[in-house]
């Protein structure tokens, strides 16, 4: 009973992790110190898209499940949870770049947003800039 209720948080953390993975740039936008965090995820996240790997929190789902007698699944957490859903015929090499891809192209267009916005507001201080006395 414990080692499937630990599955079931092992699972919500992992889908939130994907969830900042994916969006976490929007967060960044309100709260730009998340960009410190965000940034080094979401490289992480399209890096596992781009070479196949698992992240570890899937065998630690699977392992938590199987040990509290559910049978557990093959493949990774996007392919079992998400892309099942989106796919139903599985998750291809070619998906899976083109997740990888999109992860860094939505991430993209939101910093590249905020720096524009950081710019169009940013004051120029510099000795005889308009409006300084």
């Amino acid at each position: 009973m414990l080692s499937r209720a630990l599955a079931d948080v092992v699972l919500v953390v992992h889908l939130a992790f994907v969830l900042f993975v994916v969006l976490g740039g929007l967060l960044a936008l309100r709260w730009p110190r998340v960009a410190w965090v965000h940034v080094p995820v979401a490289l992480y996240g399209a890096t596992i898209e781009f070479v196949g790997f698992v992240c570890p929190l899937t065998p630690l789902e699977v392992w938590l499940r199987r040990r509290g007698g559910e049978g557990g699944y093959e493949g990774g957490f996007v392919e079992h949870y998400v892309t099942a859903a989106l796919y139903p015929s599985g998750l291809t090499r070619e998906v899976q770049v083109a997740l990888g891809v999109a992860v860094l192209a939505l991430n993209a267009v939101v910093y590249a947003a905020y720096v524009r916005r950081r710019r169009a507001t940013s004051v120029d201080v510099s000795p005889g800039a308009p409006g300084r006395r």
